[in-house]
């Protein structure tokens, strides 16, 4: 029996933030609002039907022994007596054999659409919560592990749905229903012996079962580490080849193999003693049962049917508890990764719009800064008092040494971020008080590192606006100057990118990525170094083409190399978080501060490049 049970150590969840672990009582009431949702009476009339079949079947379970105990009775000789084949008896045992099974195949069949709908909600709303949390916490995750987290939290859902539901009830059940017909037809010996033992069982399972929890919990902690490492390899493959590192990623890997091993052969070894233990048990149980009734029958107290019937009862008793061993085992884990998955769901979002928040009406996309601050830590501030003004259809620049805090602007206009003084306003409306939603849908951005997804050119350029028509993709993308290379391309847009766009240059990847951003058609453009990682022609050929996006539009460009910039209606040179200077590029120039040793440094810099 394979199993991947998850735990849940007290420790920081996935971004560092910690979230109080719950009971297990907890995880299932987090569960029952998707098994019986108030909105949909069609999903709880299908639940009431799906529990009504699996009573059905449990009780033409264990009347099949009765009748099966009756029919040997009347086969059995008697003295001078004629043997007639009591059909009856035969055709009832066979009818609620199949009755039986119907009922479990039609409970099955219908509760089908709520495990898979149930499954899938929890699922979806997780995902839109991995999107709703901020910044801070994707850029701390761990890819491998927060897969895996997700994977066996549907995965555990499903377990528990299948497995709790429709085994440990009905199990219970007729439990309780064979004690009672053994006392009834025998005496409270057998019900007593039948009750310790299952006593003796279910104790011996559980204790078992918890010390093994802590095998698994090192399994599945060796398993995520080893998955985290290597799709973090595989998504830095370049790196990897670059400084030649194969042996040292395959030796980190192993690592974490060798642990996982470890655990898994004590996991394996103890499973065979539960095992072990379990049939040791149940065999022991029925030993002494049989023993009983067999000195009844020779005595003349009980009939062979009446023996027959115990040791049935017996062995069909022995299944659903052999199953109920692993079913425990099954549904600690699936809880546990429910859990996990639900600790994940739990993150608190750091942005989060106000209740009745409205949408920004965006006008002319005018953008204000005052006397902003803020820092990614308390004790490490980034932006110390920032104030600035961009008017509608304005440009500015804002460039700076590394770590001044220029990234850090559009990030906050963004609101990836809420600043921790001052205001961000947009057309006079403080970001803060507007929906993300409508504030994102009024800001283009065009990154420095640009990202495609693994999918079509035609997919990454309408990325900008699903739904958008070929003939507006098309458009975008000869403003942005790529429609002529997509043309020439085998399988022109239905191009695949690659992993990250790899199979793209970084022009190439760039011009995508402005069509992108055409194809939004925002009132506010961000220009984050869109140029900085190019060569000197293709930056050339790609600032024609952001010359041709941001006109008429509200620009924002962060720039390293300053000969991008010169044009800009006023350029803030940012220095430890602060405003240094700011003014055009000639009273910069004029000014000779920072802005002006900055462009001489550059241009000696270009200088020697074109000497070379």
């Amino acid at each position: 029996m394979r199993m991947h049970l998850s735990a849940l150590p007290a420790q920081p969840d996935f971004a560092g933030a910690r979230v109080p672990e719950r009971s297990t009582l907890a995880t299932i009431r987090s569960l029952l609002p998707y098994l019986w949702p108030k909105e949909s009476p069609g999903t709880r009339l299908r639940v009431a039907i799906a529990v009504s079949f699996l009573f059905g079947a449990k009780v033409a379970l264990v009347l099949v022994p009765i009748v099966y105990a009756r029919a040997v009775d009347a086969l059995a000789p008697t003295q001078g007596a004629m043997l007639a084949v009591p059909v009856a008896l035969v055709v009832g045992y066979g009818l609620l054999r199949v009755a039986a099974a119907g009922f479990g195949e039609m409970r099955d069949a219908i509760f089908a659409a709520v495990q898979q709908r149930t499954v899938r909600r929890v699922a979806l709303e997780t995902f839109r919560h991995l999107h709703q949390l901020s910044l801070r916490f994707h850029l701390d995750r761990q890819t491998g592990g927060l897969s895996r987290a997700i994977d066996r939290g549907t995965s555990g859902i499903e377990a528990v749905l299948r497995l709790a539901v429709f085994n440990v009830v009905p199990t219970l059940v007729e439990v309780g229903l064979v004690t009672a017909i053994l006392w009834h037809l025998f005496d409270w010996r057998y019900a007593l012996l039948t009750l310790v033992a299952v006593a003796c069982y279910l104790s011996f399972t559980f204790v078992v079962t918890n010390w093994r929890v802590r095998i698994r919990r090192t399994m599945n902690e060796n398993d995520s580490d080893a998955k985290t490492r290597a799709v973090d390899s595989l998504l830095n493959f370049e790196t990897v080849k670059y400084f030649g590192n194969e042996a040292h990623e395959a030796r980190r890997f192993d690592e974490s193999l060798v642990r996982y091993e470890r655990a898994a052969v004590k996991s394996q070894v103890t499973l065979n003693l539960l095992n072990l233990g379990q049939a040791a048990i149940i065999s022991a149980t029925l030993a002494v049962v049989m023993l009983m009734a067999a000195q009844e029958v020779v005595a003349g107290t009980l009939t062979v049917g009446r023996f027959v019937l115990v040791n049935t009862y017996l062995m069909q008793l022995y299944q659903p508890l052999n199953m109920l061993g692993f079913v425990y085992r099954e549904i600690r884990q699936g809880l546990t990764d429910m859990e996990q998955m639900f600790r994940l769901m739990r993150v608190p979002a750091e942005v989060a719009d106000r209740p009745g928040a409205p949408a920004l009406q965006a006008r002319g996309g005018e953008v204000v800064f005052e006397e902003v601050q803020f820092g990614y830590r308390p004790d490490r501030g980034i932006l110390k008092g920032v104030s600035f003004r961009v008017p509608a259809g304005g440009r500015l620049a804002i460039v700076g040494p590394t770590g001044a805090g220029k990234s850090t602007i559009s990030r906050l206009l963004f609101r990836f971020y809420d600043v921790t003084g001052g205001r961000v306003l947009v057309d006079g409306q403080d970001v803060r008080e507007v929906t993300q939603e409508s504030l994102r849908a009024a800001i283009g951005v065009v990154p420095q590192d640009t990202v495609l997804f693994n999918d079509t050119i035609r997919y990454n350029i309408a990325y900008g606006r699903p739904g958008a028509t070929q003939a507006e993709i098309e458009a975008a993308a000869r403003l942005a100057q790529v429609h002529d290379f997509v043309l020439r391309l085998p399988d022109g847009y239905d191009t695949r990118v690659g992993e990250r766009g790899l199979k793209l240059s970084g022009g190439e990847k760039q011009r995508v990525a402005i069509a992108r951003t055409i194809l939004k058609d925002p009132r506010i453009l961000i220009l984050d170094e869109a140029t900085s990682a190019l060569d000197t022609h293709t930056e050339q050929e790609i600032q024609t083409a952001l010359r041709a996006v941001s006109r008429d539009r509200t620009t924002l460009t962060i720039a390293h190399r300053l000969s991008t910039v010169v044009d800009a209606d006023q350029i803030l040179v940012l220095v430890d978080g602060g405003v240094a200077e700011r003014g055009t590029h000639a009273e910069l120039l004029a000014l000779g501060g920072v802005y002006a040793r900055m462009w001489a440094l550059q241009a000696e810099q270009h200088e020697a490049v074109e000497a070379v």
